[in-house]
């Protein structure tokens, strides 16, 4: 049975740090940032305060300087059974679709190792920055097992099946240039820049029209998962709903008076 541990208590392994429009869901589990059930659920609960709170507008997960997250915790897995894993497995994914659905923008900003659940995790951002001596991958294969967590689906719609083929048989630790190469991460920087580059992208985005970016985000990710038909339809809705805001009006009169660019959105 899975534990369900008490949203009341404070987050021993996960804290949401918010600073001009910025939220950094930052890990710090030692040594290795592993994942663990209160380190999923705890990413659950900083991911949905993020996704609530109206002064965070773009959000940076952030493992530290030396590591984003090494994988699960193997030792606390070994001994789990199909029937228990079905359970932990099952809480872990909607964590992860947790920091997925946030209707902010996302980027994961990756030191040291990001593999297995790591990488999964990463692969909930919108936009990955990657140090360049990082490594990713998912070895799970290697453990006589696959990924269990989003490694196969969100690996696949981002790069292709064949690539993702590649990555999930081999179970090989990708670089970080062969990464960017593959379309695993969007940047690469040097390892003592990624976190700051990462914020300077959140920065950007936070300053745009807080509903129109959950718009547009929701239209991407949902409308990608169906036919083109359904896509079209969901974008055409979303589009619409949009007149109906505060910032519609604000944006379009600041571009007939200022020119583009120069709008301020309240979010509203």
């Amino acid at each position: 049975m899975t534990r369900v541990p008490s949203m009341s208590a404070a987050p021993e392994f996960v804290t949401l740090q918010v600073e001009a429009g910025v939220g950094t869901i930052r890990l710090d589990r030692p040594k290795m940032n592993a994942i663990d059930e209160q380190l999923h659920w705890e990413v659950r609960g900083a991911a949905q305060a993020a996704a609530e709170r109206a002064d965070v507008r773009a959000v940076v997960l952030y493992g530290g300087e030396r590591v984003f997250a090494a994988g699960a915790d193997i030792k606390a897995m070994s001994t789990m059974t199909q029937e228990s894993m079905t359970g932990w497995g099952h809480e872990l994914t909607t964590s992860f679709t947790t920091v997925a659905e946030i209707p902010k923008p996302v980027i994961a900003a990756i030191t040291g190792y990001a593999l297995g659940g790591g990488y999964e995790l990463a692969l909930c951002a919108d936009f990955r920055v990657m140090g360049s001596t990082a490594k990713v991958g998912q070895p799970e294969i290697l453990l006589g097992v696959i990924p269990g967590a989003g490694g196969t689906q969100r690996l696949a719609r981002l790069v292709g099946p064949a690539k993702a083929k590649d990555l999930v048989f081999t179970g090989r630790h990708v670089g970080a240039e062969e990464a960017l190469e593959m379309g695993l991460a969007d940047a690469v920087v040097p390892d003592d820049e990624v976190y700051v580059t990462a914020v300077a992208m959140a920065r950007k985005f936070a300053a745009g029209p807080p509903l129109a970016m959950a718009a547009a985000k929701r239209a991407i990710d949902a409308g990608g998962d169906g036919d083109l038909a359904a896509g079209l339809a969901l974008e055409s809705r979303l589009f619409a709903e949009l007149f109906d805001t505060e910032d519609q009006k604000t944006g379009m009169r600041s571009f007939l008076e200022n020119g583009p660019g120069k709008a301020t959105f309240a979010g509203r």
